[in-house]
């Protein structure tokens, strides 16, 4: 098995992700959406949406192998929350989306 690496920091890669998903998808999903993953190809902007985290990320991968990827929850500026509720403000925190890894066949 694979691992694909990073090919950013991590600053910019919360940069640029959070970036396409402000720019490019936030002003195309509605409220009924809220709540699903968006996996998104920080490079591409290129991006799957899914209640499931998985799915979501598979089905990105399946249209671009190399994608770096970068999930993100409709409606919130995380994928997932450790620990407590005031420290929610994800990016910079441990609460902050971070580049989703990838494992592969080869």
């Amino acid at each position: 098995m694979t691992v694909s690496e990073p090919r950013y920091s991590k600053e910019e890669f919360v940069r640029l992700g959070d970036e396409v998903y402000e720019r490019d998808i936030a002003p195309r999903v509605e409220a009924a959406e809220a709540g699903k993953f968006v996996a998104i190809d920080i490079e591409t902007g290129a991006y799957e949406m899914d209640r499931d985290e998985l799915l979501a990320m598979n089905r990105l991968l399946a249209r671009i192998a190399d994608a770096q990827v970068w999930l993100r929850r409709v409606g919130s500026r995380c994928a997932h929350r450790i620990g407590s509720r005031r420290n929610s403000g994800c990016p910079g925190s441990s609460a902050a989306s971070t580049p989703a890894g990838r494992q592969s066949s080869v």
